[in-house]
């Protein structure tokens, strides 16, 4: 439980470095683990939810050596994965689930895969409904729907599957099965969703190709080791670029961010709603743009987020919704219902939060609607839902009241952020 005692006119400055990308580093231990020789990987993700894929893979014989951020993956190729003494716990990590049962179906062992009590009400029938019908057989709660999930790895054939959701997990889980097929395995997605797996594929020198929506790779090619640096993570990023945004006579600048425009919605949205923002892009780390993006905080102006939009920045909605009860007028959040089957409801999480800070807020199937307002916020006592989204976007609405605000479950920030606090109090001037 924690306590934040902030004064609702304080501005917040200053330069940081949020941790790694959560999706770039589950698939960069994944896709080491598949390859034949030393991976190593920079600036990897130490959120619980990542060593959750570490774990997984080392419990497989894959040979893993991490030193803080660093890490040493020697894989020995497709068929290089052991069948697990034990089950195998995925904690919460709903990314880790869906992707690695897309490997497990094609590699020729047992497993049982669990998670905790989140995760177990978590479906991922959205993922074992097409690896059957690449010929894995899977067995759960719910005929495969709900954790624990037994896998009975085996030889795969190819499909060509659209997307009935815009999920980028469901692609990744599909293509990743695909690597084990006879074959060219094709996946059609109506809006594009982020594209982590298909850009780091490359890295590993496995050939994928784009045509208009479609995205297809053949079966039975040979991963190559390689390096991977991990950008910073926009979706860790985009709190604080969201606070100094409300924030009037704020100036933040996080650096070395990860902005690859499947992920970048964030930035698009807060630039629509008036923030003064600039992006400046540095480098690339393979196939993946980095650069630095300072806000400064200005006045803001509700809007639709709606449709192509929703996909880029699923994560973000959370603190959008924050942004919005500070900015002038109504701002209506739509095509969001993924947003029901997160850690949480974090709709429902969202609206029971924001209402008892005093916000003007309501939900609907598929979203929220959200009235802006001027003024501090309600402070109080607040549950995280166990949710780490939930967690930061509090911790971040206390920036906005002149009464205290106290959190609970704030551990389960260090699922994607476990240095929040540190950086919260360098930008705030604050010790939580």
């Amino acid at each position: 439980m924690l306590t934040f005692s902030q004064k609702e006119e304080s501005s917040i400055k200053g330069t940081i470095s949020v941790p790694g990308d959560k999706s770039i580093s589950h698939r960069a231990i994944m896709l080491a683990a598949l390859a034949n020789g030393e991976s190593k990987i920079k600036n990897f993700l130490t959120g619980e939810d990542c060593l959750s894929t570490l774990q997984a893979f080392e419990d497989m014989g894959v040979s893993i050596k991490r030193d803080g951020q660093s890490v040493s993956v020697t894989g020995e190729g497709l068929n290089g994965l052991k069948e697990a003494k034990v089950p195998l716990d995925l904690g919460n990590s709903g990314t880790t689930t869906r992707l690695l049962l897309g490997i497990l179906a094609g590699t020729p062992n047992h497993y049982c895969i669990y998670g905790d009590q989140s995760l177990t009400k978590r479906p991922m029938d959205r993922v074992t409904l097409p690896l059957r019908e690449m010929g894995a057989k899977i067995d759960g709660r719910e005929d495969g729907n709900l954790l624990p999930i037994s896998v009975r790895g085996g030889s795969l054939k190819p499909i060509s599957y659209t997307l009935p959701i815009n999920s980028a997990q469901v692609k990744s889980s599909v293509l990743l099965a695909g690597l084990f097929a006879e074959g060219v395995t094709k996946v059609i997605e109506p809006v594009p969703t982020r594209d982590h797996t298909e850009r780091m594929l490359k890295a590993f020198q496995v050939d994928v190709t784009r045509a208009g929506n479609e995205i297809s790779l053949k079966g039975n090619q040979t991963l190559i080791a390689t390096d991977i640096e991990v950008p910073g993570d926009i979706s860790s990023a985009a709190f604080f670029l969201c606070a100094a945004a409300m924030k009037k006579g704020s100036h933040i600048t996080v650096k070395d961010v990860g902005l690859n425009p499947t992920r970048t919605g964030v930035v698009d949205v807060l630039k629509r709603m008036g923030a003064n923002l600039s992006v400046s892009t540095n480098r690339y780390i393979g196939d993946e743009p980095i650069g630095d993006i300072t806000v400064d905080g200005g006045n803001l102006k509700g809007m639709t987020i709606s449709g192509d939009d929703i996909p880029r920045l699923i994560d973000e909605l959370p603190i959008i919704a924050l942004v919005a009860s500070q900015a002038k007028g109504k701002t209506v959040i739509q095509d969001a219902r993924e947003l029901r089957l997160k850690e949480t409801d974090r709709i429902q999480a969202v609206v029971d939060t924001l209402s008892k800070m005093g916000v003007s807020i309501s939900g609907t199937e598929d979203g929220m609607i959200i009235e802006g307002r001027q003024g501090p916020l309600n402070g109080g006592t607040f549950n995280s839902y166990h949710d780490h989204r939930i967690g930061m976007m509090v911790a971040i609405a206390s920036l906005l009241t002149d009464e205290s605000v106290t959190l609970t479950d704030e551990e389960c920030i260090s699922i994607s952020y476990p240095s929040f606090f540190e950086d919260f109090g360098s930008l705030t001037g604050s010790h939580v």
